[in-house]
């Protein structure tokens, strides 16, 4: 078993847990339900990955083992992810990058790797000389595996603060600077988290007919 961590870019784009590989929510003009996959388009996604590297840079991390992707977190700044203009809670500062969205993969969570890849965007963040971030977040009971946005109790436990609220999607934030360390080998954690994949089953041969 080997786990790395790797910058997100459009490489991935087919392979993300998540409920639309080519979701464009945080991409798009347009007020959108605040759903994943309320909006998909593959290739305006690459054409947004591209952008963003060419403009800013590293958009997210992902997690892997082996050949497998665990997981991802995806960041950037407002002016490249529109649809935060239309949050009621909203908008986000101008001189603060957006934390947008953590998705793992079914058997993978509920493993601390939620929290590893928020501590391995921190840091990239902060060594890139950015100073605060800010995420929506979901205050109501719901699956958040369709969530475009974190939930605020795993925001709340890592730091992040209030900075407008709001009943369903308050906008939360967290100042680098305020930050004690960011020296852990994070890629040391990855490989220490207890995470029990489910293997592929093998699938019956055609063939074989069941009683």
């Amino acid at each position: 078993m080997s786990r790395k961590l790797r910058p997100l870019d459009s490489t991935h784009l087919d392979a993300l847990p998540c409920a639309c590989p080519g979701c464009v929510f945080w991409e798009s003009e347009q007020r959108l339900d605040i759903r994943c996959g309320s909006a998909c388009d593959a290739e305006k996604l690459r054409a947004w990955y591209s952008l963003v590297a060419n403009e800013w840079g590293e958009c997210g991390r992902v997690a892997y083992e082996d050949d497998q992707i665990l997981g991802f977190i995806k960041y950037a700044p407002p002016q490249f992810l529109p649809q935060s203009r239309h949050f009621a809670s909203g908008p986000p500062r101008d001189d603060a990058v957006l934390l947008t969205c953590v998705h793992i993969r079914d058997d993978a969570r509920q493993h601390g790797l939620g929290s590893l890849l928020l501590r391995a965007a921190l840091r990239d963040l902060s060594l890139r000389g950015e100073r605060r971030v800010q995420a929506f977040a979901c205050a109501v009971r719901t699956d958040m595996t369709e969530q475009p946005v974190m939930g605020v109790e795993f925001l709340l436990r890592n730091g992040f603060t209030v900075a407008r609220p709001d009943a369903r999607y308050p906008l939360l934030e967290l100042d680098l600077r305020s930050l004690v360390t960011l020296t852990e080998n994070i890629e040391a954690a990855l490989q220490a988290l207890r995470i029990p994949l489910v293997r592929q089953a093998r699938v019956p041969s055609p063939s074989i007919k069941s009683e």
